[in-house]
């Protein structure tokens, strides 16, 4: 078992890994506190966070007609800024994505926080391309796209807001707080002013936000890194260019202190205000769930959660009361409008649909849809999962949104050559856990395999029998488990602590996804993997 893989590898890893392993578990705390917010539980839920489970972090939100539209930063996925909208801040629904050709950024992707804004009819998304051409602008007519190619902005830094004032100029402001005029047609800069604000001191200051109320700038920030000390803190001016003076309140948002101790959900930080028709505040910002009780680590990604605002003429903002969410919000809202759930099957006799991704852009030509034998192809190439800014891994799939979930796919798939593979796999920035099928002296076999930095673990392999496999990966929570079923009987091959595909033990800021995967292992693949559907489902914890 993986476990005992462990426990004979440790002198192997570094000292981090160690450290991690020899961590005791955070001591439980009391339930309430003299700083918790009661809860009156005769009142309904009316809706629970978050609202867009799964990796959508650094939610971004706008309002046109009768939707409102939220997108989220998506790095080295492609298609990348999922496009939702949504007519009561609960209930969303995907329609398209910003960057959804491959010739918008040739070069590659890795896009952090997006600001969406919607101004005189045309929507527009101001962000950061990390590495590959910096920030830039994209215009379309319907949200739903087409958008329009870059018009690039040449200033430093990330999170740019964007801002349309009322005498008609155009601001953008960056993580360093600076403020620049731009012509809004060309991106060139006219004007630079700041730093604007110093913030509070907290480290990692990002995600500015510019809004006006009541005569007043307000300036709004994210603080603390984008772990458990995360926060959201505002200031106010009557002049755009500052001075900007902070809240006495500050953060506004928060569970870094005793009223947010313990809360299921954690990291708090990143959001965007929006005012509904009936003169409500709402805030939409990032947290995470942890799947280890008395620990942290999640596994999902920071995802996209919803508070009610209270901000009085002249006043400043106050989010919920005392700046703390719960998973299960009493509070009114606006009329709920549901949507279509997701269906729990995928079948591949039509183009993927939106919840799908693939690693960089273009697409890999290793992967492709059949309709006439109503499967989804993937042909390896001869790259392998493991580095995020590696472009024609033969990869798609799609984010993990439960803890609790089983994943499974019919894999068709009889390899010519010892270096060929295709499985399923769970792939988190770069480190990646699969269940897999491969050729040994022309026999068959599955086998799980766990890959963490320089550590490869394999399971023993199992001898299959001809004909197609199921291969499945379920969630339990703490734990990943991997298994196949063929000719009706179900057999769990190996499992590993969720904690190992987390975003404390790996780094990086996206979730975990799950899919398709076909490589060659350093040469190209001749040997087709063909999946003929693909379920996911949340499981009852």
């Amino acid at each position: 078992m993986f476990t005992d893989f462990i426990a004979h590898a440790t002198r192997h890893l570094r000292p981090v890994f160690l450290l991690l392993l020899a961590m005791p578990a955070i001591a439980a705390q009391p339930a309430s506190t003299p700083f918790n917010a009661s809860i009156d539980t005769s009142k309904p839920v009316t809706y629970t966070n978050p609202v867009l489970p799964g990796f959508y972090s650094d939610p971004s939100i706008t309002k046109a007609g009768e939707y409102y539209y939220l997108v989220s930063s998506t790095f080295e996925y492609f298609p990348g800024i999922p496009v939702f909208r949504s007519k009561d801040l609960v209930n969303w629904e995907q329609i398209g994505h910003v960057i959804d050709r491959p010739e918008q950024l040739p070069d590659g992707v890795n896009i952090f926080a997006v600001t969406l804004r919607y101004h005189d009819g045309t929507f527009y998304i101001v962000t950061t391309n990390v590495g590959y051409g910096w920030n830039f602008i994209m215009t379309a007519d319907d949200p739903a796209g087409p958008w329009s190619d870059p018009i690039w902005i040449d200033i430093p830094h990330i999170d740019p807001d964007l801002f349309f004032d009322d005498d008609g100029k155009v601001y953008v402001i960056n993580s360093a707080f600076t403020l620049y005029e731009i012509d809004i047609k060309t991106g060139k800069v006219l004007n630079e002013t700041g730093p604007v604000w110093a913030t509070e001191g907290g480290r990692y200051a990002e995600g500015p936000h510019i809004y006006k109320k009541d005569g007043w700038y307000y300036l709004m920030a994210a603080e603390g890194g984008t772990e458990e000390a995360h926060s959201i803190t505002i200031a106010r001016s009557h002049n755009i260019a500052g001075p900007y003076y902070s809240n006495p309140a500050n953060p506004i948002v928060t569970h870094v202190n005793r009223a947010g101790q313990q809360n299921p959900i954690q990291g708090l930080g990143h959001g965007d205000m929006i005012q509904a028709d009936d003169g409500s505040h709402w805030m939409v910002f990032h947290g995470y769930r942890s799947v280890i009780e008395g620990g942290v680590h999640h596994t999902l990604g920071r995802e996209t959660c919803l508070s009610p605002v209270s901000w009085p003429e002249f006043g400043w903002p106050q989010v919920n009361g005392n700046g703390t969410i719960t998973p299960e919000m009493r509070v009114p809202t606006l009329p709920l409008v549901p949507v279509a759930p997701e269906p729990v099957r995928t079948t591949f006799d039509k183009p993927l649909g939106l919840a799908w991704n693939y690693i960089q852009s273009p697409p890999p030509a290793g992967v492709s849809i059949n309709t006439n034998k109503k499967a989804l192809v993937l042909t390896g190439s001869a790259h392998t999962l493991g580095n995020p800014h590696q472009k024609g891994v033969s990869f798609v799939g799609r984010r993990l949104q439960h803890t609790h979930f089983k994943a499974s796919t019919e894999l068709h798939f009889e390899p010519a050559a010892s270096h060929e593979k295709a499985g399923l796999t769970l792939l988190n920035n770069g480190t990646h856990f699969d269940i897999m099928v491969g050729t040994d002296n022309g026999t068959r076999y599955i086998q799980a395999t766990f890959q963490f930095g320089e550590i490869n673990y394999t399971s023993e392999k199992r001898t299959l029998a001809p004909g197609p496999v199921v291969l499945t990966v379920e969630g339990t929570g703490s734990d990943f488990h991997f298994g196949f079923e063929q000719q009706g009987k179900a057999t769990v091959l190996d499992s590993v602590s969720a904690r190992y595909l987390s975003s404390e033990t790996i780094g990086g800021f996206t979730g975990v996804y799950v899919g398709p995967y076909a490589t060659g292992n350093g040469k190209a693949s001749n040997s087709e993997a063909r999946y003929t559907w693909f379920d996911y489902k949340p499981n009852t914890p």
